[in-house]
């Protein structure tokens, strides 16, 4: 595969600063993106369940400036660690608490990120980058816009499923990471197409 393969193990900011060490995929693939950071640098986190393992997993970088559209992420860096932290306002959707409406929308005209990291909920070779909600995929249609690197993560069932609200071409990102169960015969189409893919 292009870029090749990650395998590592989980590990989790627990309670004030100690470790859990977990196989969970959700926090392998924090873990794998985290990894990807360095300190310093401006990250975008969009909502979901694998942003927010992400965002546990930052807690162990430190001087990150990361701005979110999620209320949980925002919640979480807000309380458990000392990085800056933005918001980009607007209406809370669903139940990850994403942003979204105007005042996200315009918000985003005016940030800029060395990484670009988005939970999505389908993405396939032939279907593109796709997402459940309407307004989410209009807000991460801005996002592909505004980072460095662009890193979708993706649950390694949701490889190769088309969702209902079409966001870009797979070339529109940079990397896409999942969990090691994902399917070998779509992760192989993806590399095909020139992704860079990371197993966690």
């Amino acid at each position: 595969m292009h870029g090749g393969a990650v395998a590592v193990q989980g590990v989790e900011a627990g309670p004030e600063g100690s470790s859990i060490v977990s196989d969970a995929p959700e926090v392998r693939i924090g873990r794998s993106v985290a990894d990807i950071v360095r300190d310093g640098e401006t990250i975008f986190l969009g909502p979901g369940e694998l942003t927010l393992a992400v965002a546990r997993s930052l807690a162990f970088h430190s001087r990150l400036t990361i701005v979110t559209s999620g209320l949980k992420v925002a919640h979480w860096v807000a309380t458990h660690t000392p990085h800056t932290l933005i918001v980009t306002g607007g209406q809370a959707e669903g139940r990850d608490l994403g942003l979204v409406g105007q005042l996200a929308r315009a918000a985003l005209t005016s940030l800029r990120a060395d990484h670009v990291i988005l939970e999505l909920g389908g993405i396939s070779a032939v279907g593109g980058l796709t997402d459940d909600s309407l307004s989410q995929a209009e807000i991460a249609r801005m996002l592909l816009e505004i980072g460095s690197q662009v890193v979708i993560l993706v649950p390694a069932g949701r490889v190769g499923r088309e969702a209902a609200a079409y966001i870009g071409p797979t070339s529109d990102a940079d990397v896409v990471v999942t969990a090691r169960e994902a399917p070998s015969a779509f992760l192989w189409d993806l590399s095909e197409s020139g992704m860079r893919i990371v197993l966690a």
